[in-house]
């Protein structure tokens, strides 16, 4: 695996990917399969729930020269497989084993359900396939969930784009017993029914492919430069200039009063079960206090809290050179500063993210130091001074 802004992508040839998504569909486990580009990957991180997801594929592809000349000031190399590519792939090899394929089809999208049905019947003849439309992107209904195990495939192609499909496939996966394997593919059939057409092959291969759908949608020059100039810039930030920073980073410290005593919050990590810590995220320019409150919505889900203190700058630590973090955030470690804040709300109304943490416990606060993983103990012990230091 090669590690572009924290996306772990493959490093298989074209020729090794067929054989593992061979592996996968004769395989007795259901896998799903995504192919990022550089846009992708700029939304995973705003979007923690898409990051968690596109690490967590049997397969990240690459799709986009971005990409690969992202990788390359990285000191690695990575091949190019396309969704469009991919799906070809995928499509031939079906009509030559007899394995059933079914379309989730965004009904918005640029080709339709009958458009999409002449065009694989007349390029594959053999080919056993069905298509859904869907209109909703984020969910499906108990009767599309009924109508896709009823067509039993084994191949699932979903054309909703990124991050609806993603996110789609990985919460459904599980639903869908004889579905081996699933790819979010795009406009990637919009290709096959010719509502788009891919640039030249000379342009792809030469890694200008932005430059014809910049001609063919001058609307997309927006998403075209984030792509393009401030993907790399993000890159040449994280290659050359962040292992050398310290990431700004807040500690959560929510409280609750019970029985006249007063309990803190701790969450336990998603990738590390039994290591538990205060809720804590990047600044990501935003203040202590703002900073604090998102966080803490998005992790835990608390809204009614009541800002008793902050604290500037109080810890700092680096990352492992091998670790998670370190890959995910290119920053030599983190600084902590403190939020303090009273929750006012019920345990009932708490809900954690799944992608960062799998459960949460009030603990007494004269237990806080002991209670949270060792690496976070010298940390904790400075947060609890300052709390105490507010006698409240």
């Amino acid at each position: 695996m090669v590690n572009v802004l924290g996306i772990n992508l493959s490093e298989l040839k074209n020729a090794e990917v067929v054989q593992e998504i061979k592996k996968i569909i004769n395989g007795h486990e259901s896998k799903y399969i995504t192919t990022p580009n550089p846009e992708i990957i700029l939304n995973a991180h705003r979007d923690e729930e898409l990051f968690y997801i596109l690490n967590k594929a049997a397969l990240s592809l690459v799709d986009g020269f971005g990409l690969q000349l992202a990788a390359r000031l990285m000191g690695e190399k990575i091949p190019r497989l396309t969704g469009a590519d991919l799906t070809k792939i995928l499509l031939k090899d079906a009509e030559e084993t007899g394995i059933k394929v079914i379309i989730l089809n965004w009904e918005n999208g640029l080709s339709s359900e009958s458009e999409i049905s002449a065009a694989l019947s007349n390029l594959y003849p053999n080919l056993n396939f069905s298509i859904l439309d869907i209109a909703d992107r984020q969910k499906l209904n108990d009767y599309q969930k009924e109508k896709i195990n009823s067509k039993k495939a084994q191949i699932l192609f979903c054309t909703f784009g990124s991050p609806y499909q993603e996110k789609i496939i990985y919460h459904h996966l599980k639903d869908w017993p004889t579905v081996k394997l699933a790819v979010g593919v795009g406009g990637a059939f919009d290709f096959i029914t010719k509502k788009a057409i891919r640039a030249p092959k000379f342009l792809r291969r030469i890694g200008l492919e932005w430059i014809w759908r910049l001609i063919i949608k001058p609307r997309r020059i927006r998403r075209i430069y984030n792509a393009t100039l401030v993907f790399i810039i993000k890159v040449l930030r994280a290659r050359f200039i962040n292992p050398f920073l310290y990431r700004p980073n807040v500690a959560c410290l929510l409280y609750k009063k019970e029985d006249g005593k007063n309990k803190i919050l701790l969450v336990e990590r998603e990738d590390e079960l039994g290591h538990w810590q205060l809720p804590q995220g990047g600044l990501d320019g935003e203040g202590i206090e703002t900073a604090g409150k998102r966080e803490l919505k998005e992790e835990t889900g608390a809204d009614k809290i009541d800002t008793k203190k902050i604290f500037k700058n109080l810890y700092q630590y680096e990352f492992q050179l091998n670790s998670d973090c370190f890959k995910k955030y290119d920053y030599k470690g983190q600084k902590q500063s403190l939020y303090i804040g009273e929750y006012l709300g019920k345990d009932e109304e708490l809900k954690i993210n799944f992608w960062d943490h799998t459960s949460w416990k009030w603990v007494a606060a004269d237990k806080l130091v002991q209670e949270v993983h060792p690496v976070r103990r010298a940390a904790a012990k400075i947060f609890l001074d300052k709390f105490k230091s507010l006698n409240v």
